[in-house]
């Protein structure tokens, strides 16, 4: 999964003094028992010598014996914990006050289960990628339940369109790795684009990394780094490109708005082929026709969305000149 490098540079540092800070906070809460309520201090003071009183036994004693020490020890801070929380409530104070309170209890604010990146710091990331693209803002405003098709009046629009946001949103809501490639096909102003970015928002909630992006500024990108970066090249430059490539969705807004051009081609068949090849799920948004895909691209191309992709036709006028109706 590609990830905005600034983006993990940032959110990594804010991890790295998450943990201590939590623990921080928990010894001050600590410290203040201990200086309001001797009593409390003198049972967290006896708690605090565990550590040493194993290490002592450990160096006495072996087999049985130091078993049987060891669990002396445990049984003795068990009733000094019973003590201690019998204490706290007798002073009205929640029992788990000075417990470390970490914002995830799965990863305890590291950011990471062993080597694996916790679901928490990958859905900080995922956003912190919107945002800095600018489709936080769209995942806000269009999601499934603000997409009204009844603007339609032509026969059969508005089934078709209760049809689609129904199917899409089954779709979102069981994306995974097997999920299937869609091409959206259809007018303006027909709901392709709300109906991708409410897909995007319930993707994102359940942990997947979603890239969202007009074709125009996809195409842009790999012109940037194909001649736009030069011979010298900043080595610590994030790619531009690898994202489209290594998302678990990929959606393509706009497609046939383009510059068309022979390199234009060559990248697009480039992200299908290389997404299709691993199992990646691609959604395309288009305005332009089957016969019209046909006549833009070349066969290789088309015969991958026909084959590959299943097409999701949208009918009916443009519903933002129907709301003037």
């Amino acid at each position: 999964m590609g990830f905005n490098r600034d983006n993990y540079k940032k959110i990594k540092h804010e991890y790295e003094g998450k943990a201590l800070r939590a623990q921080e906070a928990a010894l001050i809460r600590k410290r203040e028992l201990g200086m309001r309520f001797p009593d409390i201090k003198e049972i967290d003071d006896a708690l605090s010598q565990t550590g040493l009183r194993i290490f002592e036994a450990s160096a006495r004693y072996r087999g049985e014996k130091l078993e049987s020490e060891i669990a002396a020890i445990k049984a003795e801070n068990a009733e000094l914990l019973k003590a201690r929380e019998a204490l706290l409530t007798k002073y009205g104070i929640p029992a788990d006050y000075s417990d470390v309170k970490y914002e995830c209890n799965e990863c305890s604010d590291s950011g990471f289960n062993g080597i694996n990146m916790c679901k928490c710091m990958k859905a900080k990331l995922v956003m912190a990628g919107y945002e800095s693209s600018g489709i936080g803002s769209l995942i806000k405003t269009k999601t499934f339940d603000n997409y009204v098709p009844t603007y339609q009046k032509e026969k059969g629009a508005v089934e078709n369109a209760e049809m689609i946001v129904t199917f899409c949103r089954h779709y979102a809501d069981n994306f995974g790795d097997k999920s299937q490639n869609l091409l959206f096909i259809g007018g303006t102003g027909l709901g392709k684009t709300h109906l991708s970015a409410a897909i995007t928002g319930s993707v994102v909630r359940r942990g997947y990394d979603v890239v969202c992006e007009t074709a125009q500024n996809l195409f842009s990108d790999f012109e940037y780094e194909r001649f736009g970066r030069g011979y010298n090249r900043d080595e610590n430059e994030e790619s531009r490109t690898d994202r489209y490539f290594e998302c678990d969705l990929l959606i393509i807004d706009d497609l046939g708005t383009e510059m068309g051009n022979t390199f234009t081609v060559s990248c697009l068949y480039n992200i299908i082929n290389t997404r299709l090849n691993k199992g990646k799920a691609v959604i395309i948004n288009t305005n332009l026709t089957r016969d019209d895909l046909r006549k833009r691209y070349d066969e290789r191309i088309t015969s991958r969305l026909f084959g590959e992709f299943l097409p999701i036709m949208f009918l009916g006028r443009d519903m933002r000149e129907l709301k003037l109706d």
